[in-house]
C-alpha cells in the first residue's frame, strides 16, 4: 500500500452518526410502546376494573397532562446537564414508574383507575426530555441535509413500536395476564437505559468518531459542540424573555398549531385505535393487536419515506421550505383516508383505509426535523421542550374528546370526523402561517 492510499484510508470518513440514529430509534420504539401498554391491555383492564369510556379517556390523558407540564423543565434541564445524563435519567425513571402501573390489578374501580393514572402521570413527567433530547442529538451530529432522514427514522420509531411490542403485548394480556405487560416493558426500558450511558456522546468525544466525520457534520451546519461545556461557562435557568421571543415568532407559532394537529392524529392511533377495533369491529384483543401492527407498519413506512424524500429535495436544490413542506402537507391530506372507515363494513377495507391514514400522518410527520432546522442553537433543549409541550396539548384534548364523543354518541363516527379534522388544520399551518423555513436567532436582551 503506498503512502498515499494509506493518508486516504486514515482520513476515511467513520459514519457513528447512524449509529446513534439507530440508538435513538430504539429508544423511541421503547418510549412509544411504553406509552402504548394502556392502550393494548385498555379493553381487558376496563372489563376487569369496572371503567367506563370516560374514566379510560382520562387515564389516557394522564400521559397528556404530565407530558405537557414537564416540558419547559426538561428543556432546560437538556441544555444545562446536556442530553446524555437527562435522558439516563429519564428512561431509568420512566421505567420503573411503567413497572409500577401494574400495581393497579390490586384495586378495583376507581381507586384502580386513580393507580393508573398517577404512575402514568410520573412516566409521562420523565418521558418528557426525551424527544427534545431526541431533536438536539440530530442538530449535534448530523449536517442539515441529512437531518430530514435522520429525524424520520427516529420519529419513524413510534409506529415500529406498534409493529413490534402490539402483538407481543396482546400475546402476554391474552397468555398471562394484563399487568404483566407493564412489568416486560419496563424491564426493556431500563436495561436500555445503560445501553445509553455507555454507547453515547458527543461528536467530538466519541471514541468510534473520527475526525473527517466530525468535520464533515460541522461543515454542513451540525452543531458539534453542543453539550461540550466551555471553561467558565454558566448557564442560568429558563429566560421568560426567550421564550417570549420563541412563541410570538409567526414561524414557530404555526409549527406549534401543525404539531399539536399531527400529535392528535398520533395519540388516537396509540389510545383509541385498538378500542375502536374492539368495540366498533367486534374483534378480540388479539387479533386487535396484530391488525393495529398493520397501519403501523404502513406508518414506519411512511415517516422513513418522508425524511428521505424531504431530504432529496434539498439535494436537488429545492429550497428547505419546500423541501420540508412539500411531505408534510401531502401526507396530511393522505391521513384523511380515515373518515373512509365510516362507510365501510368489511374489515380489510378498515384495516386499508386506516394504514393508508397512518401512512399519511407518518409522511408529513417532520415536525422534528423541522425544528432540528430552525431552534435556536443556544437553546435548543428549551425550544424543543416549548415545541413538544405545546404539540402534546393534544395528548390531553384527543383521548379524553374521543371518550366524551364515543359516550355520547355509543359509536366512533364523529371521533374518526374529529380525528381527521387535524389532518386539515396542520395543512394549512404549514402552507399559510409558517412561512419561511429557517434557523431563528435569540435576540440580546
Amino acid at each position: 500500500m503506498s503512502v498515499q492510499e494509506a493518508t486516504v484510508n486514515v482520513m476515511k470518513r467513520t459514519n457513528v452518526r447512524w449509529m446513534v440514529v439507530a440508538l435513538l430509534f430504539t429508544l423511541t420504539a421503547v418510549n412509544y410502546a411504553d406509552r402504548a401498554t394502556i392502550s393494548i391491555a385498555g379493553p381487558v383492564i376496563q372489563k376487569d376494573l369496572g371503567l367506563t369510556s370516560i374514566h379510560m379517556g382520562y387515564i389516557f390523558s394522564a400521559f397528556g397532562w404530565a407530558y405537557v407540564i414537564a416540558q419547559l423543565p426538561g428543556g432546560w434541564l437538556l441544555d444545562r446537564f446536556g442530553s446524555k445524563k437527562v435522558y439516563f435519567i429519564g428512561l431509568l425513571l420512566w421505567s420503573v414508574s411503567v413497572m409500577l402501573q401494574s400495581l393497579s390489578a390490586l384495586f378495583v374501580g376507581i381507586t384502580a383507575a386513580g393507580v393508573l393514572f398517577v404512575f402514568r402521570y410520573l412516566m409521562a413527567t420523565f418521558e418528557a426530555p426525551s424527544f427534545p433530547a431526541n431533536a438536539r442529538v440530530v442538530a449535534a451530529w448530523f449536517p442539515g441535509k441529512e437531518r430530514g432522514t435522520a429525524s424520520a427514522i427516529f420519529n419513524a420509531a413510534q409506529y415500529f413500536a406498534t409493529v413490534i411490542f402490539a402483538p407481543l403485548m396482546a400475546w402476554i394480556v391474552t397468555v398471562f395476564g394484563w399487568h404483566h405487560v407493564f412489568i416486560v416493558m419496563g424491564s426493556i426500558g431500563l436495561v436500555m437505559a445503560f445501553v445509553w450511558l455507555k454507547f453515547m456522546h458527543d461528536p467530538k468525544e466519541h471514541p468510534m468518531c473520527n475526525e473527517a466525520e466530525v468535520q464533515y457534520i460541522a461543515e454542513g451546519g451540525g452543531l458539534v459542540s453542543m453539550d461540550v461545556k466551555k471553561d467558565g461557562e454558566k448557564k442560568s435557568g429558563p429566560n421568560l424573555k426567550v421564550i417570549k421571543q420563541l412563541i410570538t415568532n409567526r414561524m414557530f407559532i404555526g409549527i406549534y398549531l401543525a404539531q399539536y394537529c399531527i400529535n392528535a392524529l398520533t395519540f388516537f392511533f396509540i389510545s383509541w385505535f385498538p378500542v375502536y377495533l374492539v368495540q366498533a369491529r367486534g374483534m378480540d384483543i388479539l387479533h386487535a393487536g396484530f391488525a393495529a401492527a398493520i397501519p403501523a407498519l404502513c406508518g414506519f413506512g411512511g415517516g422513513i419515506l418522508g425524511g428521505v424524500f424531504s431530504d432529496f429535495l434539498i439535494r436537488k436544490g429545492y429550497s428547505l421550505s419546500f423541501a420540508r413542506k412539500t411531505p408534510i402537507v401531502l401526507g396530511m391530506m393522505l391521513s384523511m383516508a380515515m373518515v373512509l372507515c365510516n362507510y365501510v363494513d368489511s374489515i380489510p377495507l378498515v384495516i386499508l383505509f386506516m394504514a393508508m391514514s397512518f401512512f399519511g400522518k407518518a409522511f408529513g410527520a417532520l415536525g422534528w426535523a423541522v425544528g432540528s432546522d430552525t431552534f435556536p442553537k443556544e437553546v435548543a433543549g428549551l425550544a424543543g421542550g416549548l415545541f413538544n409541550m405545546c404539540g402534546n396539548l393534544s395528548s390531553i384534548t384527543t383521548p379524553i374528546a374521543i371518550g366524551y364523543i364515543v359516550a355520547t354518541t355509543g359509536s366512533f363516527e364523529w371521533a374518526l370526523v374529529f380525528t381527521v379534522a387535524h389532518g386539515v388544520v396542520a395543512a394549512f399551518s404549514y402552507l399559510v402561517i409558517v412561512g419561511d423555513i429557517h434557523r431563528v436567532e435569540i435576540k440580546a436582551a
